[in-house]
């Protein structure tokens, strides 16, 4: 465009990343005194951006314009907001004499238009997964972008060699969110046996902004802690094997089986008890196998138990295509007397409750020793008392006194023992019992 001798240059589209800074050009070769120097938005009505008058005012009506300082009459923004894109218009007012210095200079005036575009970078991206044994179903979605990122996928080996992974099967959404778009693939991988892999990387790449960012899934293998290689019989090869309490349970180290136990490890007689085991970080997700004894498998998270009755040691694989480890999972009862636990005792139509609760073992043998000693006591003074007065108490007949069997005389229901032992036990119902002799 040409003002008299002054050549205007523009450029008709220019780009600016959101948050940088903007850059309209507008400039004049040669470079001729300025008069004034306006800018305007051109939207539904023309919305002054810029003013420029070098005898008095400079004058930035939007607050984030300035005039460029590579050539004065350009213009700047920063930072760059979404909302700037649009179409913009420079006017330019030079004097000009045409080479004539003995005329009056003339005021000229020539505008030019062009487009401002804005470009957004990806404000986030998120990487989901679905696994089913070595089949990988991978789902990766790059959110407010402009104009929408692209995706590819690469893999990476165990030593740092990384390759792109081919179009074999995905499928691209591209969504508008507003001004920008959200981007999603999705691509279904088959491990291959043996194949050995460090991680899978989404790679989201914004041209526009020249913006790349990277979302990686790393391969973990199960893992536990203080591991022996044994041989199990239910594998056909050797595997890594440890107990729940050879575990620190403080490691927070990424691929170590964890196990939890609701209510606990150690449970009353009769108490059921449900076991579970996660495995955080571990890629691709396990699988558990669960068992006791030579018992069949039973595949899940959880392991439910009812009513355990004895000590008990369970076991779980957790294993993944990189690899498998087994852990011993003991659960104990806290007690050993299991009669405690039992309901009652039945003895004919007389209910016996035990109300030795709370007694330790050494005051019960206390007590039962107390208890011999005065049975002895007693009946040595019954047998005393009985020699010297020359009478059997089983005798109602004085003037022949005569040595007595006492465990062939049978006991009376009218006749009272001569010793009544004192139970710690309750006795319920009206049923008479024959008590033995003393």
């Amino acid at each position: 465009t040409l003002i008299g001798t002054v050549d205007l240059k523009y450029d008709d589209v220019s780009y600016a990343t959101v948050h940088q800074s903007a850059f309209l050009r507008c400039g004049m070769m040669p470079v001729q005194p300025i008069k004034e120097l306006w800018w305007f938005k051109i939207g539904a009505s023309e919305e002054r951006v810029y003013y420029y008058d070098p005898t008095s005012v400079d004058a930035a009506l939007m607050k984030r314009a300035r005039r460029s300082s590579r050539d004065n009459t350009s213009l700047e923004i920063y930072p760059t907001q979404l909302s700037d894109e649009g179409e913009y218009k420079c006017r330019i007012v030079v004097w000009d004499n045409t080479g004539n210095s003995t005329e009056p200079s003339v005021p000229i005036s020539k505008e030019a238009r062009m487009m401002l575009k804005v470009n957004v970078p990806p404000e986030k991206v998120e990487i989901t997964h679905l696994t089913s044994g070595r089949n990988l179903s991978l789902r990766c979605k790059s959110e407010g972008a402009k104009p929408p990122a692209d995706i590819l996928w690469t893999k990476t080996s165990p030593d740092g060699v990384e390759t792109e992974i081919p179009d074999l099967s995905k499928t691209r959404e591209i969504e508008p969110a507003g001004e920008l778009y959200d981007t999603a693939e999705q691509i279904f991988y088959q491990l291959q046996e043996n194949e050995m892999i460090a991680k899978i990387s989404c790679v989201v790449r914004h041209h526009n902004t020249n913006t790349t960012i990277y979302k990686n899934i790393t391969f973990v293998s199960p893992a536990i802690q203080n591991a022996l290689k044994v041989t199990i019989q239910r594998f056909a090869e050797p595997v890594l094997y440890s107990s729940i309490e050879n575990q620190d349970g403080q490691d927070n180290k990424a691929g170590l089986v964890k196990i939890s136990a609701d209510p606990g490890f150690k449970v009353p007689y009769n108490t059921s008890v449900t076991l579970k085991a996660s495995a955080p970080g571990i890629f691709p997700e396990p699988r558990y196998l669960w068992w006791v004894g030579d018992q069949t498998g039973i595949a899940g998270r959880e392991l439910h138990i009812d009513n355990l009755e004895e000590d008990k040691s369970y076991y779980v694989l957790a294993e993944n295509p990189l690899g498998r480890v087994v852990l011993e999972v003991p659960v104990h009862i806290t007690t050993s007397d299991y009669s405690q636990w039992n309901d009652s005792s039945r003895d004919g139509d007389a209910m016996v409750t035990d109300t030795t609760e709370g007694l330790d073992t050494g005051a019960i043998i206390g007590i039962v020793i107390g208890a011999l000693i005065a049975v002895f006591f007693i009946g040595f003074a019954v047998w005393y008392w009985t020699i010297r007065d020359g009478t059997h108490v089983f005798s109602p007949k004085k003037e022949k006194p005569h040595t007595i069997d006492e465990e062939t005389i049978p006991f009376r229901s009218t006749d009272k023992p001569l010793l009544r032992t004192i139970s710690t036990q309750t006795l319920e119902g009206r049923r008479s019992r024959r008590e033995p002799s003393i």
